[in-house]
Order: structure tokens, then sequence, then C-alpha cells
């Protein structure tokens, strides 16, 4: 299959990077894999992001507030007990239906997005100046 466009280059910082967003999930909510590849940017999937979750420091990373796309937890294929995403979950404060998802509309975490000052700047012009 032939892509088109240059390849993004590689960040060599990749790994930190989903480890920032992560760390901003708050108790009680959850992001999927493909939500923090689409804050990454162009080239980065959510079975990426899936592989560096499986390398988290649980003691400073909230890896469990990280899910598929269908609500679900993602732990089969990894070595731990299969319910321990979705019991810390739980403990939270996440419900899970008796399929094992857990209601996106209610849980999913949207971070705001920043802003830069520059782009404040021209909306802020744009509003005084009716352009």
């Amino acid at each position: 299959m032939k892509t088109t466009g240059p390849k993004p280059t590689p960040d060599p910082k990749y790994r930190e990077r989903v480890y920032k967003i992560v760390r901003r999930i708050p108790r009680g909510r959850v992001m999927t894999y493909g939500q923090i590849a689409y804050m990454l940017g162009q080239g980065y999937t959510p079975r990426t992001v899936g592989f560096v979750m499986h390398g988290a420091d649980e003691s400073n990373t909230p890896w469990h507030r990280v899910i598929n796309s269908q609500g679900k937890v993602s732990t089969g294929r990894i070595v731990l007990p299969t319910d321990k995403q979705q019991r810390l979950l739980e403990r939270e404060g996440v419900k899970f239906d008796e399929r094992g998802r857990c209601d996106l509309e209610k849980f999913l975490w949207k971070p705001r997005r920043r802003t830069s000052r520059k782009t404040e700047d021209a909306t802020a012009r744009a509003a005084l100046y009716g352009r």
C-alpha cells in the first residue's frame, strides 16, 4: 500500500508525551487509545499508544484509565489479572454493564484544547475589529 506525502519523523519523546496526557486524566474518567493517538498527531495510532501503555509505571501513571473505543478494558493479552483494570476503574466510580462496557458518553474525558497566546490574540483582534 502506498502512502502519499512524507512520513512523520518518529518523536524520541513519544512515550513521555503519551504518559503526560494519561497523567492528566481525572479519577473516575477514561480516555481511549484512539483519543490519545489523535491528540499526539499524524503518524500515531491507537495500537502504538497501547504498546506504550503496556510499559507504563503503575506508581505514577494511571494506565488503567485508558480503554478501547468500545468502552472496554484491554488487559486480556498482558500478564495481569484480567479484571484488574476494570476493578481499578470501578473503585474510582466508573460503571460497567454486563458486557463489560462503560458508558463513554458519561465517563469519557475530553480535555480542553490549550490555545497559544498567539491564537488568543488573533481571536481577540477578530472579535474587536469584526474580522
